[in-house]
């Protein structure tokens, strides 16, 4: 099976400084696959090359088979930014119904991408008086009624509470057994463990590309933040030496 992203010795400069240094890894198709790493790793970064507005020095994006950014994208694939992607002077519902008539979709799939992200009782609050986490979840549902087979979600459950991040995380596992593949990033690393597959990123560099079971064998720790801060100890060593 064709991967549902590609990345090939991707490298992205901003000014002087170097945020992703010849990234490439795969995405497999149907999967969640988590970006994780501390602020500042170039998340964010990848995460906007991935869709096609970022630019790049080299290297080579691929997704869903077609180069990242190509008009037949856009009816393909979501992204949800860390910043609320919605109108504030719109309720959710009518946001929800916006998006969905950009994608051809009608009020009924609106009503219902509302109601995945858990705003049905919101639904006709205007965004400007949501809360940040309300915010978020009416950008979540504006990417979901497009019924995209690619979603991208840049720090989804930042601010939100522990009981809705669970019912997300279910949420996005569901869209993966559909067949969605979806690609979250966090710098939260318990959320690591809710991911099929983890991509470790550090100071625009790739850690690891593996399973969670996998970075606990490799690492020889129960505790995926350890792990992960066990690969940092065994990178450091690497360059020293």
């Amino acid at each position: 099976m064709d991967p549902a992203v590609r990345v090939t010795d991707l490298v992205v400069d901003r000014g002087p400084r170097r945020v992703l240094d010849k990234l490439t890894f795969a995405v497999a198709p149907g999967q969640v696959t988590g970006l994780l790493g501390p602020s500042g790793s170039g998340k964010t970064t990848l995460l906007r090359a991935l869709v096609g507005v970022q630019k790049v020095r080299s290297g080579e994006v691929t997704v869903l088979g077609l180069a990242a950014g190509s008009p037949p994208l856009r009816a393909r694939v979501g992204y949800v930014t860390q910043s609320p992607s919605v109108y504030a002077d719109l309720s959710v519902r009518e946001n929800a119904r916006y998006f969905a008539a950009l994608y051809g979709r009608g009020a009924h799939e609106a009503d219902a991408a509302v109601a995945a992200v858990g705003l049905s009782d919101a639904a006709s609050r205007l965004v400007t008086g949501l809360s940040g986490g309300q915010k978020a979840r009416a950008s979540l549902a504006c990417a979901l009624v497009g019924d995209p087979d690619l979603l991208v979600l840049d720090e989804p459950t930042v601010g939100l509470d522990p009981v809705l991040r669970v019912e997300l995380w279910d949420r996005f596992h569901a869209l993966a057994d559909s067949g969605t593949t979806l690609i979250v990033s966090s710098h939260v690393m318990d959320e690591a463990a809710r991911c099929d597959r983890l991509l470790l990123l550090r100071d625009g560099a790739l850690l690891a590309d593996s399973t969670p079971a996998e970075l606990r064998a490799d690492t020889g720790a129960d505790d995926l933040e350890e792990a992960f801060l066990q690969l940092i100890r065994t990178r450091g060593q690497e360059v020293a030496a």
